[in-house]
């Protein structure tokens, strides 16, 4: 098992490297699709719908981040795109109030409707700012994601050392409060040694981010997102009955199982970018 974790792993890095780097903008739009095709099959299977309907969610939710991509050029490399603003803002908005209350109610048997819905503001914003940011710069997406990498990476290490006080555990019991500490910390040294030896990757943004206690604020924000995408996927899962979001990825659950902190880190990221 430990094998083959490792072995998908590395698969997946050298993947995500070559795509990132090597592909054109159509190509990359192409290749973030391709997730997207396969994240949105899995998430109607957390909406518990219908083997038949789960294809055509998939084809739906591309079919529309496509549309939009194409429609603000992205396509084509624009590295900033205002026309997005409002989905990331309906992105924002429901990370702030909707997934707070779903977490806090934690509706035992949602409607298949409402979930697949509630996918598409989730999944659509995340590719289109997939794609929006790699066309800022592929070393600013990668310094983005590995944000959120290290945000999971100090909280599991954190939590596993000194984890008591559990965070979410009608979710997710194996979270703690002192996880969560080990990954703001984590990703505050982060973001100093970011913005000291890497302020040619900074993203461009505004005034108030842009100063150096804005810019740890501006990845704190995203550490905070980061776990709250966690924690939602984990709830749809637990309501849904499922250990992972799909068996695709060889001891690695499903595609959602490797994305969910960033479906709302991107989205924001994008949306706090100067246009």
């Amino acid at each position: 098992m430990l094998k083959t974790r490792v072995a998908t792993a590395v698969v997946l890095a050298v993947l995500l490297l070559v795509a990132l780097f090597a592909l054109p903008p159509a190509g990359w739009l192409a290749f973030a699709l391709a997730v997207g095709a396969a994240a949105a099959w899995e998430w109607a299977g957390l909406a518990r719908a219908a083997a038949s309907s789960r294809l055509a969610y998939a084809v739906a939710t591309v079919a529309a981040a496509a549309a939009l991509a194409v429609f603000a050029g992205l396509h084509e490399g624009a590295a900033s795109a205002p026309l997005l603003v409002p989905v990331y803002g309906a992105a924002a908005l429901f990370w702030l109030f909707g997934a707070t209350a779903w977490l806090w109610r934690l509706p035992p048997a949602p409607s298949v409707a409402l979930v697949l819905v509630l996918g598409w503001l989730v999944l659509i914003p995340t590719l289109l700012a997939l794609v929006e940011l790699r066309n800022a710069g592929p070393v600013l997406l990668l310094a983005i994601m590995v944000t959120v990498w290290i945000a999971d990476i100090a909280a599991y290490f954190a939590g596993r050392a000194f984890g008591r006080r559990k965070l979410a555990p009608r979710v997710s019991p194996g979270k703690s409060w002192e996880g969560v500490a080990g990954a703001f910390a984590a990703t505050t040294a982060y973001a100093l040694a970011w913005r000291t030896f890497g302020p040619d990757f900074l993203p461009a943004l505004p005034p108030v981010l842009a100063h150096p206690a804005g810019f740890v604020l501006f990845v704190w924000i995203l550490t905070a997102a980061s776990i709250l995408g966690d924690l939602l996927e984990s709830a749809l899962k637990r309501q849904a009955g499922l250990k992972d979001s799909s068996g695709l990825l060889p001891g690695h659950g499903g595609v959602l199982d490797r994305i969910d902190a960033l479906t709302p880190v991107l989205p924001l990221a994008a949306l706090a970018v100067a246009r």
